[in-house]
């Protein structure tokens, strides 16, 4: 169980994560040979309820910035402690970002060891807010950290998003990826996604990656970075 009582964090926000009871896990994210890691998401799991549940209950209590916060946290800890040298992708709200104050205090925790090594994957829920994302992105960037936008083509993540938010990666949602190998609208539909990405200069993610034929045929599609159960689970 992750804690937070030793963060040097505002008081009430402090008492506000005392109250989530969330663990971590990772699942990795690799190269085009199914192999090499290139990051690790980390994956909120609370106690009791599903991860979409708890957000579902803390956007009803306008807490939200509660997740934000622990997130950014939450799996930092943990990704330290399980020793990993890759990057690591963490969720965060396009709605939400850090406080001055719990910025400086992730650095202060953290330190140079987060420079170079974060992806901050911008969620397709609730809203987005440009003033947010502008202050998030201004902040990663300074770090030599990436920007990701999560589950393109589905909720908010569209084109027009993605232009206005100039991610270095994109993460296409699997309803663009389940079954692609026997499906040629959808062959059709990713390869002009790549190219439309690859001349933004933006690598291209394909998640929920279940079957060694969407694989194969992804690859030849060139996809940059893969994601899902046929190469690894959570853990």
């Amino acid at each position: 169980m992750i804690k937070f009582d030793h963060l040097p964090l505002d008081k009430d926000i402090l008492e506000a994560l005392e109250e989530l009871h969330v663990n971590y896990v990772f699942q990795p994210i690799f190269e085009a040979d199914g192999e090499t890691v290139f990051a690790y998401e980390a994956l909120m799991r609370p106690e009791e309820k599903s991860v979409l549940e708890l957000i579902e209950e803390y956007t009803d209590l306008d807490k939200l910035h509660v997740l934000e916060v622990a997130s950014f946290f939450g799996s930092m800890q943990e990704y330290f402690s399980r020793g990993y040298e890759e990057r690591v992708s963490i969720n965060s709200f396009p709605s939400d970002c850090l406080e001055a104050d719990e910025a400086e205090a992730f650095c202060a925790c953290f330190g140079d060891d987060i420079r170079g090594r974060m992806i901050v994957e911008s969620l397709e829920y609730p809203y987005f807010s440009s003033e947010h994302w502008m202050k998030k992105s201004r902040s990663v960037k300074a770090t030599d950290n990436l920007l990701s936008v999560d589950d393109f083509g589905s909720g908010i993540n569209d084109l027009d998003r993605v232009d206005l938010m100039s991610p270095h990666m994109v993460k296409l949602d699997r309803d663009l990826i389940s079954g692609i190998d026997h499906i040629s609208e959808k062959q059709e539909n990713v390869k002009n996604l790549v190219s439309e990405f690859h001349d933004r200069g933006i690598r291209v993610v394909a998640e929920g990656v279940e079957e060694k034929e969407e694989f194969d045929c992804l690859v030849d599609l060139g996809i940059d970075l893969y994601q899902g159960y046929y190469l690894a689970r959570p853990a």
